[in-house]
């Protein structure tokens, strides 16, 4: 099974838009980083483009607000110009985590493993606590098989933003793919007291109980996921949900609930997986 959607998708650190550059900066430049971080946030891309690049009109050397509008054009698809802002800024000044984790974001796109981990472990080396490149390095690492390098990574990850829920999710996984099920099922309960009602939670108790063979108590807790206005939570719940049903020999029910899967993502892993066991 992958690892869960929360950390599959790679993470582009919205969350950096409206920070400042630490050289004192004209009111009116910070308050339009500000608001094009907002717009940005909210999807409107033309507006987040209009405001940051006034905000660099008022100081060419404000560093953040070329990271964001890297990451604006990153969105949009438009790769060579989002490259040419992170290079900017990185540029402007090397001592900031946000230039070094928006080249990662560009390697990893192209599909340019090596090279988006060594920006990710960059930004990393300026701000041990940039979260968006700790938990991209920590994907990156368990995609290629390096469990436990990524089990290290999302250790840390869980004491450096304790609040997020994703690292206990991948610090879970990893543990289980080293074949350490007892670590992993004390880092399942920690974060069941810590976030009970969080959806990655209800996924890690539904694959626990796939683990144990309770195949109706996994199915009846990835249930309320379908319904996820995020297609590929929903899509991630069907297909387990398949994974469950195929297990208990219900072959027509699991090829449905993979089928459903599918038709919000089509290219839902496991789902793909249960549609070729269940023939």
């Amino acid at each position: 099974m992958r690892l869960a959607h929360v950390v599959l998708a790679a993470c582009l650190g919205f969350g950096t838009f409206a920070c400042a550059a630490a050289a004192p900066l004209p009111p009116q430049a910070l308050a339009l980083n500000r608001s094009g971080a907002e717009a940005a946030a909210n999807g409107d891309s033309s507006t987040a483009e209009a405001r940051l690049s006034l905000a660099i009109e008022y100081n060419p050397r404000f560093t953040e607000a070329w990271v964001n509008l890297g990451l604006v054009e990153l969105r949009r698809g438009n790769l060579d110009q989002a490259q040419a802002h992170f290079r900017k800024a990185r540029d402007l000044n090397a001592d900031l985590p946000t230039p070094h984790h928006g080249l990662g974001l560009i390697s990893d796109r192209r599909g340019l493993g090596t090279d988006a981990e060594r920006n990710y472990r960059a930004a990393l080396a300026v701000d041990p606590g940039f979260v968006p490149a700790r938990v991209n390095l920590a994907r990156r690492l368990f995609a290629r098989g390096a469990f436990d390098d990524a089990r290290m990574e999302f250790l840390r990850l869980t004491q450096v933003a304790p609040q997020e829920v994703s690292g206990f999710v991948g610090l879970s996984e990893s543990l289980l793919k080293l074949g350490r099920e007892t670590e992993a099922e004390a880092v399942v309960a920690d974060a069941e007291k810590k976030f009970p009602n969080a959806d990655e939670t209800r996924f890690m108790r539904a694959k626990r109980s796939l683990r144990q063979n309770a195949f109706a108590a996994a199915e009846a807790e990835l249930m309320p996921l379908t319904l996820a206005t995020e297609k590929t939570v929903a899509a991630s719940a069907w297909a387990h949900i398949a994974v469950a049903r195929l297990a208990r020999g219900d072959r027509e029910g699991a090829r449905g609930a993979a089928h459903a899967a599918q038709d919000l993502d089509p290219k839902e892993p496991v789902a793909s997986y249960v549609l070729t066991q269940s023939k």
